[in-house]
Formats: C-alpha cells, structure tokens, sequence
C-alpha cells in the first residue's frame, strides 16, 4: 500500500454519499438487516468506499445473524487496523481502513473458526466486485 489517502472533510462529502460519510468519517452505524451485503452470498470481494482497498474476501464471510456483514478475517492484515472504542461506556475494538481511516465497524471474538473473530461491518462503507 502507498501512501494514505488525506482528504479534506470538504473533499470526503463530494466523495461519498451521505450515508457513507456518516459511517466512514462520523462513525456512525446503518440499521441492522437494511445494508445491500449482509446477505450477499456471491464471490467477491469487498472494498472500501472511499478509498477502494481491499478489505474482505467472500471467502471469509458468514452468516453472524447480525444483519450486519461479517468476516472472519480481512482480505489482508495490513489493509485494516483497530482501535479501542470507548464511545458506548463499554470497551469494544473499532475496525478502520488502513489507507483512508474510514471507519467500517467492529471486532468482536465470538467469530468461527480458524480465528474465532468477527469483523462486523458496514455494508455502506463497502463496495462489491464480483469475481
């Protein structure tokens, strides 16, 4: 990966509808069962919608029943990073994009096997490509 996308706040609202934006830069959340990818079932690969990255394979997706997608592991470790998340008086992992920082969801441990995690994800913040 080169170097990270910066854009300005300005740049970011032309870039990405405002749901995007609402999820990738304020960190928002769509309602569960609602977003295109939760149920997708296709080969693919999910992208980042702001900056294109892959982030998850198919080959990694699963039905949680979360109504939010989910993946046992990113496409590549490198292409997504975490933080701690604070923001509901409970600790919980945040999952970014690493190129943009745009945020996609969140990490939590009660995921399948072979990693046992679940990377729960905004199916807004992801763009689809068929294989």
């Amino acid at each position: 990966m080169g170097k990270p996308l910066e854009l300005t706040e300005e740049e970011w609202r032309r870039r990405l509808t405002p749901e995007e934006y609402d999820i990738a830069r304020r960190k928002g959340t769509e309602p569960a069962f609602t977003g295109q990818h939760w149920d997708r079932h296709e080969a693919g690969a999910y992208r980042c919608a702001g900056c294109g990255t892959p982030l998850f394979s198919s080959e990694t997706k699963f039905d949680s029943g979360t109504g939010w997608p989910s993946f046992w592991a990113p496409a590549a470790p490198e292409n997504v990073r975490t933080e701690a998340d604070l923001s509901l008086a409970r600790k919980r992992t945040e999952v970014l994009c690493s190129n943009c920082g745009a945020h996609l969801g969140h990490l939590f441990e009660d995921g399948p096997q072979p990693t046992g995690q679940r990377y729960c994800i905004n199916s807004a913040v992801l763009k689809f490509e068929k294989m």
